[in-house]
């Protein structure tokens, strides 16, 4: 008994050296991905594609086994700035991140916010995806160029609605189509929804002409039948659409919309780190290569300093267009 009982503490020694690492292959806490109480801001309403996005991204992180349990709240309100200031004010705090994208560069300007994406940390651009024109599936516009004659006959009577504050993508893509067909953009009647998902409810029940979101958020009414797709906006077709880009359409537009990650100011290196770490893991599992064909998005992957560059370059871009479109 002398004899055998240091063998069995030195077996259980080493079971419980030996044990953990088989236990956890592949998992957030091997990989360093693992935040507990992570929670991921998204900045409008339910339904949009900032909401959309982070669902995805958080279901997909825990299927990975990346991170437990992510809670996914909305703060909604001013184009997205609403959240972001809430976000600055968190400083240090490396448990939160916001789901953000060209919506909230265009609406810091628009809105002349006290908070810009300047004071946040960069993590990571994750999607690029084109917008899409669409009509109610009872609209009188059967192409884009019935709503375009009808457009230029008029523009003010043509209210077109757009998921995001001026300046940002859902603005922007209308203004150049404008101005592709002839229309100046000040004449146009744009009104501003606070997310995609707000502004499906316009468009299904007529109270906007046409409306332009992302391409993931209205998928499904449109393959369901309940939106009609006229166009849309980027360089090529998108796969199991029937509609023409713009371009093809005649008209000189080649617009494309990105989604990213951000984070509060103050975080420690380690902590900036993590979430760049989790992110990157993100993107490279299944669950999110299967996310990306299911949405529509295409992969814009781009982390920590090269992303606040892209941002300070993306603020520039917004201004430019601005003031190029005379607005």
């Amino acid at each position: 008994m002398r004899l055998r009982t240091p063998l069995a503490l030195l077996g259980a020694a080493l079971l419980v050296l030996l044990g953990p690492p088989l236990l956890t292959t592949g998992s957030g806490a091997e990989t360093g991905t693992r935040i507990p109480g992570l929670r991921f801001m998204v900045p409008n309403t339910p339904g949009g594609g900032y909401d959309i996005t982070a669902r995805t991204a958080a279901r997909n992180a825990e299927d990975a086994g990346l991170t437990p349990n992510i809670e996914v709240f909305n703060l909604p309100g001013a184009g997205g700035t609403v959240g972001l200031t809430r976000l600055v004010s968190e400083h240090g705090n490396g448990k939160l991140a916001m789901s953000m994208g060209l919506g909230v560069v265009g609406a810091v300007r628009s809105n002349d916010a006290p908070k810009t994406l300047a004071d946040t940390t960069p993590i990571a651009r994750l999607t690029e995806e084109q917008d899409v024109v669409v009509v109610a599936k009872d609209s009188p516009y059967r192409t884009v160029d019935d709503l375009i004659d009808a457009w230029k006959a008029d523009p003010g009577k043509l209210p077109v609605g757009g998921g995001s504050a001026p300046g940002g993508p859902d603005h922007l893509a209308p203004m150049l189509m404008a101005r592709a067909a002839g229309i100046s953009p000040k004449d146009v009647n744009y009104i501003p929804f606070d997310g995609g998902g707000e502004l499906l409810a316009s468009i299904l029940g007529n109270k906007v002409a046409f409306g332009v979101s992302g391409v993931g958020e209205y998928l499904d009414q449109i393959k369901s039948g309940e939106l009609r797709l006229l166009a849309v906006t980027g360089p090529e077709r998108v796969d199991g659409l029937d509609a023409p880009t713009l371009r093809e359409a005649g008209y000189d537009v080649n617009f494309t919309n990105w989604r990213g990650v951000v984070a509060p100011p103050g975080l420690t290196d380690a902590e900036r780190d993590k979430l760049v770490r989790l992110i990157e893991a993100l993107h490279d599992s299944p669950e999110w290569r299967r996310s990306l064909r299911e949405n529509g998005w295409d992969d814009a992957f781009l982390t920590g300093d090269r992303f606040g560059a892209f941002l300070d370059a993306q603020d520039r871009r917004v201004v430019s267009v601005l003031k190029e479109l005379g607005l």
